[in-house]
């Protein structure tokens, strides 16, 4: 977002402080004027500004209930609120903070502190508004991966769901699992680029199909290619990596023990355990007892120790999710 493309709105029942406001940040963005609360609320709703400077005392109604109002509606709940307020009461600043604002600036004001700080919130919404556009850009292409496949969009997201358990069982941060749910949908992205007859032949492939078909990492990270966004990178790594094997019998590399990425690790028993587990063309679902008994014996082999003692504890959890996202 350019700053000559974001529009504030100010909101004050003081025309002089309105002037104030004005000068000091025409010149670098759109500007939309309320002096009132109820005025406020209609202008926020239907223009959507990208900030809001709020006034806390007004005539009709508060701007600490403006803000509230603001937070409950979800066409305006995302938009950040800075109150700009004579009140020095810390009771008050304690009260805007909790109905969801994210900042004060106090009156009279400065122009530098007035400029800095909304231009510190606004990067902030840049910020998020990218991750957001990044994340469905990734949600799209795993949608777009599941036609090549006879596996379902359920499985997609219980991996990711499985991914993001053992994720914080092995210590991820929240924010880092959180991440790896939204990478996992990646895992098979590649699939994209391998010939129908072999992606969708009912019967076991040959030897020089299944070569093919393990071409698929690596097509799937050159489709997620180089990018300077976490997401997008882990999304690589995922795919790239999730057919690898602790004891480096896997593919597309031959990697082995913790020269696999972390993520790639646990990938792949997130998607071992739902293919089991699940009906294909091909075979019947295994059961659960059979499907945790395979991945303990490969433990060592196909997949890191550590991460099936992690599983086998988290289980409870995985079942959990199998019945939340089951096949229809």
């Amino acid at each position: 977002m350019e700053n000559k493309q974001a529009t504030i709105l100010i909101v004050d029942d003081e025309p002089a402080n309105l002037r104030v406001l004005k000068q000091i940040l025409q010149q670098d963005y759109r500007l939309i004027f309320a002096k009132g609360g109820q005025e406020a609320l209609r202008l926020a709703h239907d223009k959507k500004p990208n900030l809001i400077l709020l006034d806390i005392m007004m005539p009709d109604i508060t701007g600490l209930e403006v803000c509230k109002q603001l937070k409950a509606d979800p066409v305006t709940t995302k938009i950040p609120v800075i109150f700009v307020t004579a009140l020095n009461d810390h009771d008050d600043e304690a009260q805007g903070l909790e109905l969801g604002a994210v900042d004060y600036i106090t009156k009279p004001v400065s122009a530098p502190v007035v400029k800095a700080r909304v231009a510190t919130h606004l990067s902030l919404v840049q910020a998020d508004e990218l991750r957001r556009t990044r994340l469905q850009v990734i949600q799209r292409l795993g949608h777009a991966s599941e036609y090549k496949d006879n596996e379902t969009g359920m499985h997609v997201m219980r991996m990711s769901h499985y991914s993001q358990v053992l994720a914080l069982a092995y210590g991820f941060s929240e924010q880092r699992a959180d991440d790896l749910l939204h990478a996992a949908p990646m895992h098979d992205l590649g699939k994209i680029g391998i010939p129908d007859s072999i992606m969708l032949k009912p019967g076991k492939l040959t030897d020089e199909e299944f070569d093919v078909m393990k071409t698929h990492p690596v097509i799937g990270a050159h489709i997620l290619g180089d990018d300077d966004s976490d997401l997008i990178s882990l999304a690589k790594v995922v795919a790239l990596t999730h057919h690898e094997k602790w004891d480096g019998t896997g593919y597309p590399s031959g990697l082995a023990g913790k020269d696999i990425p972390v993520e790639g690790r646990i990938v792949a028993i997130a998607d071992v355990f739902d293919a089991l587990t699940s009906v294909r063309p091909y075979k019947d679902a295994w059961s659960i007892e059979r499907a945790v008994e395979l991945i303990q014996n490969e433990s060592g082999k196909h997949f890191d120790p550590e991460l099936v003692s992690l599983f086998v504890q988290e289980l409870d959890k995985m079942l959990e999710i199998k019945q939340r996202w089951k096949d229809e």
